[in-house]
């Protein structure tokens, strides 16, 4: 189910915007700052590309006057873009007149919010790393936005696609996965991510399961020591890595699963952007992880 389908089924479930936008918000960021409104913002500005995938699956599409070069949903190709998310120009954002802004809480070190917060921008800052705090997001934006029916209805769509992939792979194998965040160093994701917990959540197993930074950077030595069963790139991030490139790279090549082939790829727009399309990724995630080859190969090891 994609965003605009989600959107549309919401949109005639849920009350009209005024009857909720009369409501004062009150709400505890992820920076444990309370951000109180007199009632649901009517001009949001969003740095944060899966919050604007979350505003339009809220049916807040039109209350976003503002949004980042990487927004790509044609409900806000219109809107006008204040630059990155992380290097946003404050002037831009002040032209538009917000009632809130949606940032990421590791922005607080490039002094945007201070500099918002000082011209009298109220700030909401998001901190995104594991699913829970999806849910959490999702929630606060519904009632940030005075769509908070649709926010739980969002949320309960996403829980049930989880327990439908979770289902679906209680007998199948279990393959080692390496997600690539990026391939010179490798660097790859935790146990504690979004990432992380819908690729166990699709019948992976991670390479690299030990807890500590949530997204590390390891040694070439020790991925070949742990021979994933199949290596997951995100496409269509800068940079692009393809299973060409890494027949090419030293220690790659040596890697089984490049040498046979077992490279999937999966939208980085889809996996990497934690928001309403998070069983969407879990389903592409389950479908990469579980083909054939690397089933084979996952049973194989078992073998050994």
């Amino acid at each position: 189910m994609n965003i605009r389908t989600i959107s549309l089924i919401l949109l005639a479930t849920a009350a009209p915007l005024g009857a909720q936008s009369s409501r004062a918000v009150r709400i505890v960021d992820d920076a444990g700052i309370t951000l109180r409104l007199p009632h649901a913002a009517r001009r949001i500005v969003s740095l944060i590309p899966s919050a604007t995938e979350t505003l339009i699956a809220l049916g807040a599409a039109p209350q976003i006057v503002g949004r980042t070069d990487y927004d790509v949903a044609p409900e806000v190709a219109r809107v006008a873009s204040v630059g990155g998310g992380i290097d946003p120009s404050v002037e831009a954002i002040v032209a538009l007149k917000p009632d809130v802004v949606i940032a990421w809480d590791q922005n607080r070190r490039l002094r945007t919010h201070e500099r918002l917060i000082a011209l009298g921008i109220p700030v909401v800052s998001l901190r995104t790393e594991d699913t829970s705090d999806v849910f959490r997001d999702i929630a606060q934006l519904g009632t940030i936005s005075g769509h908070p029916a649709r926010a739980r209805s969002i949320s309960d769509s996403i829980r049930a696609e989880f327990r439908q992939v979770a289902r679906s792979v209680i007998a199948a194998p279990h393959p080692v996965v390496f997600f690539v965040l990026f391939d010179e160093p490798p660097m790859t994701t935790s146990p504690a991510t979004f990432v992380g917990q819908l690729i166990t959540l699709a019948g992976g197993r991670l390479a690299f399961p030990e807890n500590g930074p949530l997204w590390p950077t390891i040694s070439m030595e020790s991925l070949v020591q742990r021979a994933p069963d199949v290596i997951v790139l995100p496409r269509g991030e800068k940079g692009v890595i393809t299973l060409e490139k890494l027949r090419q790279m030293p220690g790659w090549r040596d890697l089984d699963a490049v040498r046979q082939g077992r490279v999937v790829t999966i939208p980085a727009n889809l996996v990497n952007r934690p928001g309403p399309r998070l069983g969407d990724a879990a389903r592409a995630l389950r479908n990469a992880i579980q083909s054939p080859a690397v089933q084979q190969a996952a049973l194989a090891r078992a073998h050994q």
